[in-house]
């Protein structure tokens, strides 16, 4: 059953998002449903699936003043999904999503 979440974009200067840190050149399409793909990463726990919140809060990816404007937040809509306790400072409880669609930009 697919729920509500939020995801930390990453906005190019052409318009088009993406994701921060893990296969950072996808673009991701609004409107459009995606699969999670496993990109293992070196130096990054692997955790395969998209990446969400429950809130729009992440504070440990503050918006910080050189990529603030570039960082965005995105309301989503996941399916399939787990849930993944992280610290209070990195937002609290994260969910790992087999399906994502990015509903619009906050």
């Amino acid at each position: 059953m697919a729920r509500i979440a939020y995801k930390l974009c990453k906005r190019r200067h052409d318009g088009s998002l993406g994701s921060l840190f893990i296969n950072a050149r996808r673009r991701l399409p609004v409107g459009q449903w995606m699969d999670a793909e496993d990109h293992p990463t070196r130096c990054y726990a692997h955790r395969p699936g998209w990446h969400c919140t429950i809130a729009p809060e992440a504070p440990h990816l503050a918006l910080h003043p050189k990529n603030g404007p570039r960082r965005v937040w995105c309301r989503v809509e996941v399916d399939d999904v787990e849930t993944f306790e992280r610290p209070a400072s990195q937002g609290g409880q994260w969910l790992l999503a087999k399906r994502m669609r990015i509903l619009e930009v906050l």
